[in-house]
């Protein structure tokens, strides 16, 4: 053995050798689904590896269909949350538009469902049962409701459940709620849109957009009633 040869271990040796042929024989190991089975246990667990040129082109053509419904469910996040974003822009602008207070409220539970919501309403603290208002759309509710529902100091909560203590006996159905403290004078007051399909308000864009009407809400329910800023 010359003084410029390696000694080797019989396992590094071998392992030498395994690579010396595969780089002499690719062709052949290419044609070879079962050696390649067991050079690439992880990538052909499990298969039953026959002809390798037919099993790569199903494989990678699964991986393919994976990738575009992937795509596919960006683009149609993008779509909803663009069609949100419309949503905020078209009401906030119908808020401007409202000659009075009832306007207003309509307008603010008629953009259910460019929300994603099947109802809204507007949910009142009383404890003497009578309602400032006699417009549809209102709601009471039982004082204390409202930091229960949001935390005592917080703007607005995504729910799963608890409808029935806004919407009353129908709410169970609402897999989804959005609630959205309003200061809008004395009463403690909620914003609240119900979705019967779950998980409709959890994704990040749509509570900011929520957030943001229910912010641009407030300010025009204060200038119809002629209260200071908040």
């Amino acid at each position: 053995m010359s003084e410029s040869a390696k000694s080797l271990l019989p396992a590094e040796a071998a392992a030498e050798a395994v690579k010396a042929y595969i780089r002499m024989n690719r062709a052949r190991l290419a044609a070879d689904g079962e050696l390649l089975a067991l050079l690439l246990p992880e990538r052909f667990a499990g298969e039953e590896v026959r002809d390798l040129q037919r099993f790569v082109i199903e494989r990678l053509a699964a991986e393919n269909q994976a990738l575009k419904i992937e795509r596919d469910a960006l683009k149609g996040s993008q779509d909803r949350n663009a069609r949100l974003s419309d949503g905020v822009r078209r009401f906030v602008l119908d808020l401007l538009d409202a000659r009075n207070f009832a306007d207003a409220i309509a307008v603010a539970t008629n953009a259910a469902s460019a929300f994603g919501a099947d109802k809204a309403v507007f949910c009142i603290e009383s404890s003497d049962g009578i309602a400032p208002t006699g417009t549809e759309g209102v709601r009471l509710i039982t004082p204390g409701t409202v930091a229960a529902v949001v935390g005592p100091e917080g703007m607005g909560a995504i729910l799963s459940g608890g409808g029935e203590m806004l919407f009353g006996r129908s709410g169970g159905a609402y897999k989804s709620l959005a609630a959205f403290r309003l200061h809008i004078g004395g009463a403690a007051t909620l914003y609240v849109l119900g979705a019967l399909a779950e998980g409709m308000f959890e994704e990040r864009q749509t509570e900011a957009d929520l957030g943001y009407f229910a912010r641009a809400l407030e300010r025009a329910i204060r200038a119809w009633l002629d209260l200071p800023k908040a």
